[in-house]
Formats: C-alpha cells, sequence, structure tokens
C-alpha cells in the first residue's frame, strides 16, 4: 500500500503543475489582448507618419519623442480645466456625501426612510432622460460656457452614489464604538472627525476614484455646454486636437496617450483603498 501510495503521488503532482501552468498562459494571453491597444497606441505615438505608413505594425525605430511635446502644447490648457474640474467635483462629492451619509446612519428624523428611498430611487433615472432639462436649466442660470456648468451638475451626478455607500458603510460599524465615545463625552462633530471620516477612508478612496472616473471621461455634457477652448477638458479637447492634426497621428497618438496617465496614475494610488471599499473592509484604513 505504502509503495502504491508513493508511485501514485507524482502524477498527481505533475497534473497539478500543469494545470497551474496552463491557467498562467490564460491569463497572461488575456492580459496581453487586454493591453494591446494600449500599447499600440503607445508604439505608435513615437512615429512619425511615414513609419506609420511604411510599417504600421512595426517598432518605433527610430523613436520621436517629440510627439509627446507637440502634444503636450496642444492639451496642456485642457488639462487644468480637467484639474480643476475633478478636484472641485471629488471634494464637494467627498464632503456632501460623507456628511448625508452619517446623518441618514447615526440620526432618526421625520422622513428620513422616504428620502433615503428617494435618493436611491435617482440611481434609477438614465442621465440621458434629465439631459434636456439640465441643459435648460443651466441656460436659464446663464451657466453655459462657464466653468461651473461643468462642475455643478457632475456634484449632483455622483453624489447620490456616495450617499448610499457612506450611508451602508456608517451603518455597518459596530454600535459599541459610538457607544463607548458618548460615554467619554464625545459630541457628534467629534464622532464625525475623529471616528466616522477615519474608518470610512476605503469608501473614501472609492468614491473618489470613481467620481474621477466619471468626471474625467465625460464627454458629451462638455461638448453640449461649452464652445469656449479654454474651458474645453482632455475628453473634448483631444477630439479638437484630432480635427486640426488629422495627419498627425504620432502626435494625436501621444495625446490620447498622455491623456490616460492620470487615470493610471490614480488608480495606482488608491487602488487599495478602491478594492478595501468594494469589499467593505477596513483593513485599509489600519495601515
Amino acid at each position: 500500500m505504502t509503495n502504491l501510495y508513493k508511485t501514485s503521488k507524482p502524477p498527481r503532482l505533475n497534473r497539478v503543475k500543469i494545470e497551474q501552468r496552463a491557467l498562467v498562459v490564460i491569463l497572461s494571453l488575456l492580459a496581453f489582448i487586454g493591453l494591446f491597444p494600449y500599447l499600440f497606441m503607445v508604439f505608435t505615438s513615437l512615429k512619425n507618419n511615414q513609419q506609420i505608413v511604411d510599417s504600421y505594425w512595426g517598432l518605433p525605430i527610430p523613436v520621436h519623442f517629440e510627439n509627446y511635446g507637440a502634444a503636450w502644447d496642444q492639451t496642456k490648457n485642457y488639462f487644468m480645466t480637467t484639474f480643476i474640474v475633478v478636484l472641485a467635483t471629488v471634494v464637494a462629492v467627498l464632503v456632501l456625501g460623507l456628511l448625508s451619509g452619517f446623518l441618514f446612519a447615526r440620526f432618526s428624523f421625520l422622513g428620513k426612510n422616504f428620502l433615503f428611498t428617494l435618493v436611491g430611487l435617482l440611481l434609477m433615472v438614465p442621465s440621458i432622460a434629465s439631459l434636456i432639462p439640465l441643459f435648460v436649466l443651466s441656460k436659464d442660470l446663464n451657466m453655459l460656457n462657464t466653468i461651473w456648468v461643468l462642475i455643478i451638475p457632475s456634484i449632483a451626478a455622483n453624489v447620490i452614489l456616495a450617499v448610499i455607500l457612506f450611508k451602508n458603510f456608517i451603518d455597518s460599524v459596530q454600535q459599541e464604538l459610538f457607544d463607548a465615545a458618548q460615554v467619554f463625552g464625545a459630541s457628534n462633530p467629534q464622532i464625525f472627525r475623529y471616528i466616522v471620516t477615519p474608518l470610512s477612508l476605503p469608501i473614501i478612496g472609492t468614491v473618489s476614484l470613481l467620481t474621477m472616473i466619471n468626471v474625467y471621461n465625460d464627454f458629451f455634457w462638455p461638448l453640449l455646454t461649452v464652445t469656449d477652448d479654454n474651458l474645453r477638458t482632455v475628453a473634448i479637447g483631444i477630439q479638437f486636437f484630432q480635427g486640426q492634426n488629422a495627419t498627425d497621428y504620432g502626435g494625436l497618438m501621444a495625446g490620447y496617450t498622455l491623456a490616460s496617465l492620470p487615470l493610471l496614475l490614480l488608480f495606482a494610488f488608491l487602488s487599495k483603498y478602491f478594492l478595501a471599499g468594494i469589499s467593505g473592509g477596513l483593513n485599509a484604513s489600519d495601515k
């Protein structure tokens, strides 16, 4: 029996190793397929037009880094506008979302459940359904072609999910923690500042990243409401850059690459909090 067991064990281990290697190969292939468009964009951004015509799929030899200088000169104003809009929107969404979530989770008032139900129902309203009323309202308030027409609607669109996430997260915090704080004389503002806010770091990271992605990638609303070139965001500015430089494919791809870098860096720094917020864990806030 011992000999039979020893002789049957190596084939089983070999089968496990083969399965693991096959899994690695499959995942690597899927990762390459997903990254291929981005890699192709980066390689193309380092070519000039003649290289693209001569060797569409070839490597960029020689490398033309000057494409990035030209692309930056065309898009730097768009990046500044986008930075202002994203920063103002994220700060407002975090403040309003965290305060509203704290109020819904920790306080009892008339119509609380009804109001929170209305907030949840707003998630079911498609954004295209509110496009025309929102445009008419912005026109009546003389906000068209201003920075506020990019900021205020973005706050209203992203704060809904933030309120729901913060409220559900604060509800999951143990009641004993709040009772202990009240025993030691902590007021509600102190509980909010020293307990709720630090514990909510995973959700803050999640809401921040989702809001940044939504605002940064927003295309149709800025295209509809802004005609001043100084107020265009990156998503819109790149399109006009394409129209003005239709033959400079290397510079165009360099502009797309530059536009993608902020989101890559943001996800790299906030991915820990984003994943912790999605899973509902508190590990990220302890580190």
